[in-house]
């Protein structure tokens, strides 16, 4: 289980969101470069960068930050935020990132997403964000008519192994990740997945270790480590072997 510490990224400082609202962020670090390499000397495998922004404009304003990000860590990064073109994804992948998130054209542009998987393979992931139950869209601010069982049986189909999935009721409230969900997410998924959303505490970890889901193959941590309600190396505790 990889443990991903979040970087989100808005107006070239490092935040996060309740519920995906841009209009409720709170700053954690005016440089997310130096961020980054805090949770990689905490012990980070890996670290899941957001560009709030790009996610939101289909922009990707904050790119030079995310290329610092990639440059200077020799852990792999996981990037989500704008890929909504050939040019884009081009970018993007072409710093370094290991895992590229397409979320928004995955519903809206299918042959951009077959040419992501035919030239990435493994590294594309698709972000899939629900609103009650439904796919949400351009950094959550459009819900479509796509269940997301139905969204993972077709992202199958087109070739993709991996989802990030979040459930944006939860995101950024410390409320607790929607295990129930993803519990049924992953009964009828073929792919991999990423939980991400909601963790608050240690327990809420432990709960997903419980789970016993060998779909599951990593979580997103932001708000809880911000906040303290636990250390990175604790929560990669819960999970050593």
């Amino acid at each position: 289980m990889i443990v991903f510490p979040a970087v989100d990224i808005q107006d070239g400082k490092a935040v996060r969101l309740r519920r995906g609202d841009f209009g409720d962020a709170t700053v954690f670090s005016d440089d997310p470069v130096e961020l980054a390499h805090h949770w990689r000397d905490q012990g980070a495998e890996a670290l899941h960068v957001v560009d709030l922004d790009a996610a939101r404009t289909g922009e990707l304003t904050n790119f030079r930050l995310v290329e610092r990000i990639v440059d200077s860590l020799d852990i792999p990064v996981q990037y989500g935020g704008g890929i909504r073109t050939p040019r884009s994804l081009a970018y993007i992948a072409g710093i370094g990132v290991h895992w590229v998130v397409m979320s928004t054209a995955a519903v809206t542009a299918q042959g951009l997403l077959d040419d992501a998987v035919n030239w990435l393979g493994r590294r594309l992931v698709v972000g899939l964000d629900c609103t009650d139950g439904m796919v949400a869209t351009h950094g959550w601010q459009q819900r479509s008519q796509m269940s997301a069982i139905r969204m993972v049986r077709n992202l199958a189909e087109h070739g993709v192994a991996r989802v990030v999935y979040t459930d944006t009721a939860r995101d950024g409230m410390l409320g607790g990740p929607n295990l129930l969900g993803l519990k049924d997410l992953a009964e009828v998924s073929p792919l991999e997945i990423v939980l991400s959303g909601g963790v608050a505490l240690l327990d809420d970890l432990r709960r997903l270790k419980k789970l016993r889901e060998e779909k599951v193959v990593g979580v997103v941590v932001g708000r809880a480590l911000y906040e303290r309600s636990f250390t990175l190396p604790e929560a990669l505790a819960v999970f050593a072997p």
